[in-house]
Parts: C-alpha cells; sequence; structure tokens
C-alpha cells in the first residue's frame, strides 16, 4: 500500500511540474521576442506581435503616483531597430516565466532585469497576452512594470 501511495504521490507531483507543450509554445514565442529585441532584429520580433499590439507600462513617477503610459508599437519598434546606438548593448534578463493558458488564449508573466552595456538600469515584470490566431501564436497586449530598487520583491 506504501509503495502505490508513494507512486501516485511522486506521478501527482511530476504532473503538477511538468510544462504543457501549449505553455512551451508561449514560451517559445516569448523568447523569440527577445532574441529579436537583444539582436535589434525587429522583422524577428514583428513575427511574434500581433498587427494591433497594445503596449503600456505601469510605474511610479518622481512624485510617487501612479502612472500607466501607452506607448506607440511603431514607436517602440524604431528605438529598438535604428533609435539607440549600434554599439549600446540592450539586455533584459528574464529570472521567471509563469505560463497560463485556456484555449486560444495565454498569459506570460516574466520577471526581468533590464542591463543597458553591462550596467543595471531597472527591474519589473512583463505581462504578456497571447492569441493563438490559425495556429500561431501573437503577442497582442503587452504591460510591463520599472523600478529601480527592491527587484526582489515584484508585489510592491
Amino acid at each position: 500500500m506504501k509503495k502505490i501511495l508513494c507512486f501516485i504521490l511522486l506521478f501527482t507531483t511530476f504532473q503538477i511540474v511538468a510544462q504543457s507543450d501549449t505553455e512551451k509554445e508561449v514560451e517559445g514565442v516569448i523568447k523569440t521576442f527577445f532574441e529579436g529585441f537583444h539582436k535589434a532584429d525587429t522583422v524577428l520580433m514583428k513575427q511574434t506581435m500581433a498587427d494591433k499590439l497594445v503596449f503600456q507600462t505601469a510605474f511610479k513617477d518622481k512624485d510617487q503616483k501612479d502612472v500607466l503610459k501607452t506607448d506607440d508599437v511603431s514607436g517602440f519598434i524604431k528605438a529598438i531597430g535604428s533609435g539607440r546606438p549600434v554599439t549600446e548593448k540592450w539586455e533584459e534578463r528574464i529570472t521567471s516565466y509563469t505560463v497560463k493558458v485556456d484555449g486560444n488564449m495565454a498569459n506570460a508573466w516574466t520577471e526581468y532585469e533590464f542591463w543597458r552595456d553591462g550596467t543595471f538600469s531597472h527591474c519589473g515584470v512583463n505581462s504578456f497576452q497571447l492569441f493563438h490566431d490559425n495556429g500561431t501564436w501573437k503577442i497582442i497586449y503587452l504591460i510591463d512594470t520599472r523600478r529601480r530598487s527592491s527587484c526582489d520583491a515584484y508585489t510592491e
């Protein structure tokens, strides 16, 4: 009886920890997005994005007031592709992924640190909303938080 109980417990643990193929696909889209970001390859980035992507940032201003800023995606793409000096290296280090999927909708929550030319700039969380559009996951919404301290406390 103890052996059966141990087997059931072990099997259940593997089921809980195992990431589904769909979750892996969603994570792969996010990784491709950042691969393009790091290489300043906007063509690669656009492959992961829906045509009408909504792009926002939530942060506190200098007076510690909450701000929600909506950015123009084309401006973001321009900044990645040609808006920064060629010699300047931008690196967003994803420290964790949490992916949830329900049918043709998914959410990827990624904690990150942002580094510019090897120097820490800020940290926060990205929340990606994705839609499965005829066989391809596309990012339809992206919101991030940004702060310069308390990077180990993502629940501020």
